[in-house]
């Protein structure tokens, strides 16, 4: 099966053939923490779970924030199938850009143990919403430079008392969904 491998730290695309079985990807990644993502259409994207903790380079794909490398196979209907998205789309997907904000607040996550990814609920009036750190950071980078402060400064705040950072980001979350109304 043709996947594509994406290495941030080099900045190389890489069309590799790989034998899908029940390991391939927890081999590929020597974890069996993978985040499995499907920002792109008809295509899922995996990376490793333990990205954040082991400081990997963080890089985007159109808006998604991915972090160290990514492997990308096609995916029809439930089954996986070659990565057909061309080369030169994929290059122009991918921003190795990552902002100030962005570098700071990944470092200081790093120190715990939480995935960017995993989602949570949230309420919005009578609306639940699902959610993620991924999402909470997103929504904060776009805010005016004393919002990012804010974030920033309580976040520390968070980290020094040992809060559980689940739930200080999901108080976050909250903030962004009020203030949106």
């Amino acid at each position: 099966m043709k996947a594509l491998t994406i290495n941030p730290e080099t900045k190389q695309i890489e069309e590799i053939e790989i034998e899908m079985k029940a390991n391939t990807v927890y081999t590929f990644f020597n974890s069996i923490l993978i985040d499995e993502l499907n920002t792109l259409n008809q295509h899922l994207i995996y990376s490793d779970a333990n990205a954040l903790s082991q400081g990997k380079k963080p890089f985007f794909l159109g808006e998604q924030l991915i972090l160290g490398n990514a492997l990308i196979v096609g995916q029809m209907g439930m089954e996986e199938s070659d990565a057909n998205i061309p080369k030169a789309e994929l290059e122009a997907l991918i921003d190795y850009d990552v902002n100030a904000f962005y570098t700071e607040v990944l470092a200081l996550l790093s120190q715990n143990d939480i995935n960017l990814y995993r989602t949570f609920e949230l309420f919005n009036g009578s609306e639940t919403i699902p959610l993620n750190i991924e999402w909470v950071l997103y929504t904060f980078n776009m805010a005016d430079e004393k919002t990012k402060e804010y974030f920033l400064t309580e976040l520390k705040k968070a980290l020094d008392a040992g809060e559980e950072m689940t739930e200080h980001l999901k108080k976050m979350a909250q903030l962004a969904l009020n203030a949106a109304q």
